[in-house]
């Protein structure tokens, strides 16, 4: 059986500050001052852009390595536009042929997070 993916956050009682755990590691969670917050950590949203990011490239290096491809270093800068629109720029230490930047364009958007974000993932809420 596979274990679930479980991340716990807790508001506390300091306006926006909000304290995470997921398995064995902690996060805090805040807004910047300008919106209420004391700027103690990163927003949900730069959280959000953090896991695509992270989850592109690892994606992308578990592919590399099963074609034999090294990469080298490979950088996702994620943003979000004033449209709310997510832009991912992905670039890599090593060079890369025409036909391999179209296959990893390709494989960057079957990561989960990504796929997750685009609306493929239900949510269930339950106040208990």
């Amino acid at each position: 059986m596979d274990k679930l993916t479980t991340s716990k956050v807790v508001l506390t009682d300091k306006n926006y500050l909000a304290e995470a755990k997921m398995r064995n590691h902690f996060a805090v969670i805040d807004e910047p001052v300008a919106s209420g917050g004391g700027d103690s950590g990163p927003t949900p949203v730069e959280y959000l852009l953090t896991a695509i990011g992270g989850c592109v490239s690892i994606t992308l290096r578990m592919y590399a390595k099963r074609k034999g491809w090294d990469l080298g270093k490979i950088t996702v800068n994620v943003t979000q536009n004033e449209q709310k629109e997510l832009i991912e720029e992905i670039s890599f230490e090593k060079e890369v042929t025409e036909e391999q930047r179209k296959r990893l364009q390709e494989i960057a958007g079957k990561c989960p997070v990504a796929k997750m974000v685009k609306g493929e993932t239900a949510i269930s809420t339950k106040i208990i």
